[in-house]
């Protein structure tokens, strides 16, 4: 599955429905175009890409540097994150750099909001995050500017864990200027990428990417996030995923509140200090 993760253009519907034809994975290597076409439901087009690349060489190469520099967990291992597996779309291979033991992260909060946090934003969840790291707790987040990034430096700085979890593959840190972040995630921390290293982000990771974060979480703290704000899909998807949802509710006619009153309003809980949710992890 690693080697085939690797070819371009094979996606994680694609995965899937090799799978399903093929249990042991190998339809690609011994079909010929026609059959993928047929059995997979794809292009000549795509099927000839596919015959194309399955014997490169520079595949197993690429597949030897990554093990090198990281490792590679997929659906299949006994070390996938358990949480995961309960979610509507777990990803079926995950790339990892850092500390693999935190794959089973103690009390696992995702943390999420707006890239544009308000001044309001940072001793506020400061203020609900550090007893809470103090207490164990595994901060979550997708390394973004803002509310996500300060989310990583607080558990660092306060000697905690922290998993981030990216929209591109390794080599294409996003955005740039997280790269030191990044570097002391990789080094002390963990970090997850469901795409393969030389994978660029493009606008429908993150989306993507979000699933994840909400999936290795028992529940979801939204700090700071607009009405219309990609903060809304993740919590979406935490819904989904059956997790808990908490907010941050922030100083009235705050448009950077206005998405967390609404999810307070909807059955969000709210959350005044740390205790509120500290109160439903005892």
């Amino acid at each position: 599955m690693i080697a085939l993760h690797q070819i371009p253009g094979m996606s994680r519907s694609l995965l899937k429905r090799i799978g399903k034809a093929d249990s042991d994975l190998l339809l690609p290597y011994r079909a010929d175009a026609e059959e993928l076409v047929h059995m997979l439901g794809i292009s000549p087009v795509r099927a000839a890409g596919i015959i194309h690349h399955r014997n490169d060489p520079n595949i197993m190469k690429k597949l030897d540097k990554i093990l090198q520099h990281g490792r590679v967990v997929t659906w299949f291992d006994r070390h996938y994150p358990p949480l995961l597996r309960t979610i509507p779309d777990p990803p079926l291979i995950l790339y990892l750099q850092g500390d693999a033991s935190l794959l089973h992260p103690f009390r696992p909060l995702s943390v999420i909001g707006t890239r544009k946090p308000s001044k309001y934003a940072y001793p506020a969840m400061t203020s609900v995050l550090v007893p809470l790291i103090d207490k164990g707790f595994t901060i979550i987040s997708g390394m973004a500017k803002g509310i996500d990034q300060y989310a990583h430096q607080l558990a660092v700085e306060n000697k905690g864990r922290t998993i981030a979890v990216l929209g591109s593959g390794f080599h294409h840190v996003y955005p740039r200027n997280n790269e030191s972040l990044y570097r002391t995630l990789a080094e002390n921390q963990l970090v997850i990428s469901e795409y393969p290293p030389d994978q660029p982000p493009k606008k429908y990771h993150f989306p993507e990417r979000n699933r994840i974060i909400s999936g290795l979480s028992t529940a979801t703290f939204v700090v700071e996030a607009r009405l219309r704000s990609g903060t809304l899909i993740t919590v979406d998807q935490a819904l989904e995923q059956g997790r808990d949802v908490y907010a941050l509710p922030g100083p009235a006619g705050s448009q950077t509140s206005e998405g967390c009153h609404r999810m307070i309003n909807d059955g969000a809980k709210l959350v005044h200090t740390y205790e509120d949710i500290w109160e439903d992890w005892e």
